[in-house]
């Protein structure tokens, strides 16, 4: 648990792809895949081909970067099916950027 929310102005759209691609790659290096191209508009189902504990996977290490401050699970409760199958890394960062400048607002 982090007692003070994480500085929004270093964690631009840029430095939290970054963030996300490596904890991508750490992902899909379980299958040998950690070479793959990771960019905004690559897709988690699409194009990655994630599973649900993948999904498990990657909230844990969202966690551990950022704290409380970036709750993956409350993100995708609040999409419809289809929306998740859609999900994109660039919507994923958006999240993760929107998350961390209100935890600084609030």
């Amino acid at each position: 648990m982090n007692p003070t929310p994480p500085d929004p102005a270093r964690h631009t759209a840029d430095t939290v792809l970054a963030d996300v691609t490596g904890m991508l790659r750490t992902v899909l290096a379980e299958y040998g895949d950690d070479d793959v191209a990771i960019g905004m508009a690559t897709s988690f189902n699409r194009d990655l081909e994630l599973e649900s504990i993948d999904l498990v996977t990657l909230a844990a290490l969202l966690e551990e970067r950022y704290g409380e401050w970036v709750n993956l699970a409350e993100f995708l409760a609040g999409m419809e099916f289809d929306e998740i199958i859609e999900l994109t890394v660039g919507r994923l960062v958006d999240h993760v950027v929107r998350s961390l400048t209100t935890a600084q607002a609030g």
